[in-house]
């Protein structure tokens, strides 16, 4: 082995016999020990991930004093380069420590949203990871996920406003109810769709005239505005679903499509009871439509088919199972043309094959969905809403279309 006093002298010669006891030989000892350290650092494997070992600086092994004792100089021989080697590990090690942390913190999920064949675009997505975080006043779990989409009609402000909003309001209900500890989801859902619709009939000329919409030119007071809203939040343990309106959010589990929400439309049997006992009308003109206009019976603004049209939200929660694959939310633009099954199957192939190595030709790289926006933090789930949406538009859908897929089974502790 390198660094052997025995291994130092030559083979044919006879090693001259020193007194145990003597200065000579303690100082050859000592001359000789930082030349084994030297020789045992060198044949060490490098690290791992292929950085570079710190230089040795050979003053650390010099002993500090010639009085010091053979056992001395050896030990803080061994302890430099342990400690050396510790610092460089520990480096490697506290980087993983984060990213671990990071990955455990970010949901993946992938967004896309396309304005199709319609003139404006009028959708919007809100997504906020870990949106309940620890403040000084109440303790909230950062493993909470929000996910909304938004489809305005008759303009985009009303849906923008949610998009900026919603997650804020959200996030005071929660507050009020001690961090998240014993939250009334139900109830939570509600009021935060209460408040953001008064926010936006309270909404000012002023704020209004900043927006730059168009609808301005038509309706100054806006009254004739709205949006539907499915919201996801997603802990470790539930998924709560809160829905206003034709947008939808679908959960896939074994591979079978289960419907997180019930789409409000004016024809629906329990909701035509609602409008016809509230002294509304449902009228089919392309569809049934409230009073012949609105083509949903729930939506958060629409002053002026109040009480026909209310945002009061049907809430659903669900317990995660270790067999659940993925969310979706979208707008009415893909679930027009696209079943649920359908969403999932497709959705369930992308994340499937998110271990093959990504091509020129993916998704991300077509044309079919330039001009939109897209946002994620996983290639797969950015896959799957981008063909689901490519999927919604060959299939000719008039709408906009706004995909979310958020994947569950990568993410067992959200």
């Amino acid at each position: 082995m390198a660094g052997i006093c025995c291994e130092i002298v030559g083979e044919s010669e006879a090693a001259a016999p020193v007194e145990p006891t003597s200065r000579a030989s303690r100082r050859r000892r000592m001359e000789l020990r930082p030349f084994k350290v030297v020789a045992d650092a060198a044949v060490q494997p490098p690290l791992e991930n292929g950085r570079k070992r710190k230089k040795l600086d050979l003053d650390l092994f010099l002993p500090a004093s010639p009085h010091d004792s053979d056992n001395a100089v050896q030990n803080s021989d061994t302890n430099k380069l342990k400690k050396d080697y510790e610092i460089n590990e520990g480096l490697n090690s506290n980087r993983t420590v984060k990213l671990e942390a990071v990955e455990k913190e970010s949901p993946k999920f992938g967004m896309t949203s396309v304005c199709g064949r319609r003139r404006d675009m009028e959708d919007a997505v809100s997504i906020h990871p870990s949106f309940c975080k620890q403040s000084s006043q109440v303790q909230i779990s950062s493993d909470i996920h929000f996910f909304g989409v938004f489809d305005g009609h008759g303009c985009s402000h009303v849906a923008m406003k949610c998009r900026d909003r919603f997650h804020e309001i959200l996030r005071e209900e929660i507050e009020a109810c001690c961090g998240g500890n014993a939250v009334e989801w139900k109830r939570t859902m509600e009021r935060s769709f209460e408040r953001m619709d008064k926010e936006v009939q309270e909404w000012t000329v002023d704020a209004r005239e900043s927006s730059n919409c168009r609808c301005e030119l038509q309706t100054p007071q806006c009254d004739a505005v709205g949006s539907t809203a499915v919201v996801a939040v997603v802990t470790p343990d539930k998924i709560i679903v809160a829905n206003c309106g034709d947008s939808r959010a679908v959960l896939c589990r074994n591979g079978v499509a289960l419907p997180l929400s019930d789409d409000h439309k004016p024809d629906r049997p329990d909701e035509l009871v609602r409008i016809q006992e509230a002294g509304g009308r449902v009228i089919y003109w392309e569809g049934p439509r409230v009073l012949g206009v609105l083509a949903m019976s729930r939506a958060i603004g629409d002053n002026y088919l109040k009480p026909f049209v209310i945002p009061e939200p049907e809430v659903t929660i669900t317990e995660r199972e270790g067999g659940d694959e993925c969310l979706i939310l979208a707008s009415d633009g893909l679930w027009d043309v696209v079943t649920n099954d359908t969403a999932c199957f497709v959705a369930r192939m992308c994340l499937r094959a998110q271990k093959q190595p990504s091509s020129p030709g993916s998704p991300g790289c077509d044309a079919a969905v330039r001009g939109g926006a897209a946002e994620s933090s996983d290639k797969a789930c950015l896959d799957a809403s981008i063909l689901l949406t490519k999927l919604a538009l060959a299939r000719h859908s008039a709408d906009n279309v706004s995909t979310v897929v958020v994947d569950l089974e990568k993410n067992q502790h959200l």
